[in-house]
């Protein structure tokens, strides 16, 4: 679905990504890890248009999305749950979840409804929430929120930031659920998360990265039983 090569990513002098190579196929649950500052937040933003690479190619279904403007690669079908969240705060959660479905709602309004209710299967409490501005949810059901606007662009890529970023354990538990849950219903997910551990116990395969270079990779089951990634990012 997602083939990433040779792609390099410049911030002024600094290297960002240095030559990385990877794919994500159909279906699959692939999760990126690092410390920070290794280059996974940038390598999303480089997928979904919002960064530009220097060199390298990114191709998705058969088609290469290099210079693809950021908004149509979303019409495309890949879909970004930034880092940090970045719902609009003045807005409702309701207004947050039409304006991701800005571009289909015409012409498929029926399609659109539909996704509202799949979007409150998964997270009940932003129906309860429906007419609240998102700036007052708590952190957690910022998270839902982000999670489900991502949804209503009906893309069958997901890119997921740092999910689990400021939430309580028990909440990071859930929002891995429902991860796994939108992998079951037919959403490929390319997961960059700080919590190794939870990454890799639902991702088929993993990338390591460390300062713009991928150094490391695999199936989950292996990366969370060596030696090397347990010592620098699976320590208690």
């Amino acid at each position: 679905m997602l083939e990433v090569n040779n792609l390099v990513v410049s911030y002024g002098a600094i290297k960002g990504l240095r030559g990385i190579s990877f794919h994500v196929d159909e279906g699959e649950i692939v999760t990126l890890i690092g410390a920070n500052g290794a280059g996974k937040s940038t390598t999303l933003r480089t997928i979904s248009g919002i960064v530009k690479a220097q060199s390298g190619s990114i191709t998705f279904l058969g088609q290469n999305i290099l210079t693809t403007q950021a908004h149509k690669i979303v019409e495309m079908g890949i879909s970004h749950v930034p880092e940090g969240r970045r719902i609009f705060a003045n807005l409702t959660v309701e207004e947050n979840l039409q304006l991701a479905a800005w571009l289909r709602l015409q012409k498929e309004r029926d399609a659109v409804n539909r996704d509202f209710e799949r979007v409150f299967g998964l997270f009940p409490r932003l129906k309860e929430r429906l007419h609240q501005r998102a700036g007052t949810l708590s952190g957690g059901e910022q998270q839902m929120l982000a999670i489900g606007r991502a949804l209503m662009t009906r893309g069958k890529l997901m890119l997921l930031d740092e999910p689990s970023m400021g939430l309580a354990p028990i909440l990071v538990k859930d929002i891995f659920n429902v991860i796994r849950e939108i992998n079951q219903q037919g959403v490929t997910v390319l997961l960059v998360e700080q919590n190794a551990r939870m990454a890799l116990r639902i991702a088929n395969r993993g990338y390591v990265l460390q300062t713009g270079s991928i150094v490391m990779e695999g199936a989950a089951k292996d990366l969370a039983s060596n030696a090397d990634v347990r010592s620098a990012y699976l320590a208690a």
